[in-house]
């Protein structure tokens, strides 16, 4: 069964290819769709090519709907959006995928049920087709070659769809087993550098001495250190000075 997630369906119109039927399937199953319907596929019902290329979304392809003509599988929708790079001459909204996604969800948060189309490979939708719908997706692509593989369309509307409801953070790194150096640690390592170049005779001529000094400081200040970095800087710092010891 299909699971109780709020989702819009997806709608395949007379797909051809059952391989593209199956990477459709796998598209909506990566961001936790399940609601597929097929519209009169070419090839017929059930495609053995289809279960071949969903890879492990096949539970999809087991539960889609299949259904002769668009009116019968938008008969129980409130609001349905066709994805067309075509100029159509009807009269109806246009939105990117983004905004389309994010009308979706309000749609159904407020009790609605919302149907997105997708039209065959080939030739895409013919207006009898989008004349079901209440407003038009364009996806903003190359207008010399604005012809999207069926799959991608769907991956791309499945995409703006995880965007729109899932939590997800937009800029995170991951640490491989430690913790981000604090304060305290970096100013101990900022010491330890400011005093080893002292010794050194870096901070030359005297009057450039004090800019230098704040540009060290700003410098471990932007890196975003680890301990384990801090630790290891520290460590290269303290081998450098024994090697030189040692050559004197």
């Amino acid at each position: 069964m299909p699971t109780d997630t709020p989702q819009p369906a997806f709608v395949l119109v007379r797909p051809q290819m059952g391989e593209n039927i199956g990477a459709s399937a796998r598209a909506m199953w990566n961001f936790g769709l399940d609601r597929m319907r097929l519209v009169a596929p070419r090839d017929g019902w059930p495609n053995p090519k289809a279960v071949a290329m969903s890879s492990g979304a096949g539970r999809l392809l087991d539960e889609a709907q299949h259904v002769k003509t668009v009116a019968e599988a938008v008969a129980d929708s409130h609001f349905v959006l066709a994805t067309t790079a075509r100029p159509r001459g009807l009269t109806k909204p246009v939105y990117t995928p983004e905004r389309a996604m994010e009308l979706a969800r309000e749609k159904i948060a407020a009790g609605q049920k919302v149907a997105v189309l997708f039209g065959p490979e080939r030739a895409g939708m013919e207006n009898e087709d989008i004349a079901h719908a209440s407003a038009i997706v364009s996806v903003p692509v190359n207008p010399e070659f604005a012809s999207l593989n069926l799959a991608q369309c769907v991956l791309l509307m499945a995409y703006e769809w995880g965007r729109q409801s899932l939590d997800a953070v937009p800029e995170t790194v991951e640490l491989a087993g430690g913790d981000w150096a604090n304060g305290q640690e970096i100013e101990a390592l900022a010491r330890h550098y400011e005093d080893r170049l002292e010794e050194a005779g870096f901070f030359f001529p005297d009057h450039k001495a004090p800019g230098m000094k704040i540009n060290l400081r700003n410098l471990w200040s932007r890196m975003p250190l680890t301990r384990a970095d801090v630790q290891m800087l520290h460590g290269i710092l303290r081998q450098m000075v024994r090697w030189k010891n040692r050559t004197d």
